[in-house]
């Protein structure tokens, strides 16, 4: 039985339980959206208040597994999509380019919303998910109810990513360089997971996450289009790619550094070793509602699942800006 049909047949009983949800964490539906067949978690009512919830790089729908029950329980449908490269997500064709700029997974997201019904949602994000729900935001504001975004304004272009920044800057990204070679994409489709737990623990040097932890998120990567999606995002970013021409006229736009008008709430890590801008340096980028929130205790890159309750607060009160 199905964790719907269950709650269906207990509903006169009680209504489901965050525990319920959590359990439900672990099914998921396959859904064909755009270019692509994707993998997702959905929980919570229905007719409740859509979220979208989009995980970062190398990170996967893990990161929720705390936030989605707690904010189903509330009343929410909770949408977790696995990004191209990840998990069960998969290309419908093998002649799709497997191209990880960041406006085809803007793309995809909205496709997955229109695959499913969704005509507005409240997104959150982090790391790649949240330069997603920003371009999201930017291009299609009217598809987002209001936004939580960690560290920010994400949205960049090739012409800024080509610019070099000072030595410390340029150190912090040494993964990206990393993968402007061949030996490096060879180096991360051998060592994936290795490379991945680095990541994790430079990115969040007070995190203590288990090895079970790392394992179960760390499966996702395991993706047949993992190497090809996150190689071709680094080298896009630093103008090595040139995209797909269906995507440059939003690429055209997101180079004006567009203004985002959703009422949005912005997050900090108080301990995030990865590369981050200033709130100060990005406050102007949002013009509706805003507040920014640094989260204290040795946050790192990935809040959800560092510090959930403060994250399902802050999603919760950014739906009812």
């Amino acid at each position: 039985m199905t964790a719907t049909a269950l709650f269906a047949t207990t509903a006169a009983v009680a209504a489901p339980t965050e525990a319920d949800y959590a359990q439900a964490f672990h099914t998921i539906h396959q859904v064909k959206a755009g270019v692509l067949n994707v993998g997702y978690v959905d929980i919570g009512p229905r007719d409740g208040q859509a979220v979208i919830l989009l995980h970062g790089w190398p990170y996967d729908i893990q990161s929720y597994a705390q936030v989605a029950p707690q904010l189903a329980a509330q009343g929410y449908r909770v949408i977790v999509p696995y990004l191209r490269g990840y998990g069960s997500t998969r290309f419908l064709s093998a002649s799709t380019p497997r191209n990880g700029q960041p406006s085809a997974l803007a793309a995809d997201t909205v496709a997955l919303m229109d695959a499913l019904g969704i005509k507005q949602a409240v997104f959150a994000g982090f790391d790649w998910g949240a330069r997603t729900a920003d371009i999201v935001a930017a291009l299609w504001p009217e598809r987002v109810k209001s936004l939580v975004s960690v560290s920010g304004y994400l949205i960049s272009s090739q012409e800024i990513g080509k610019k070099p920044l000072p030595p410390q800057a340029e150190l912090q990204w040494w993964y990206q360089f990393y993968f402007a070679t061949e030996r490096g994409r060879e180096g991360y489709a051998k060592n994936t997971h290795d490379f991945a737990k680095l990541i994790w623990q430079q990115a969040s040097p007070g995190w203590k996450f288990s090895d079970a932890t790392f394992n179960q998120s760390a499966q996702a990567l395991d993706n047949p289009d993992q190497v090809a999606v996150t190689v071709s995002n680094y080298r896009w970013r630093i103008g090595m790619e040139p995209g797909e021409a269906k995507y440059a006229a939003y690429e055209k736009k997101l180079a004006t550094l567009p203004v985002i008008s959703v009422p949005t709430i912005t997050i900090e890590g108080d301990n995030n070793g990865a590369p981050h801008p200033a709130p100060a340096a990005y406050r102007a980028k949002f013009s509706g509602k805003y507040e920014h929130r640094t989260f204290s205790g040795n946050i790192g890159h990935n809040p959800p699942a560092e510090d959930p309750q403060d994250f399902v607060k802050a999603v919760v009160d950014a739906a009812k800006m």
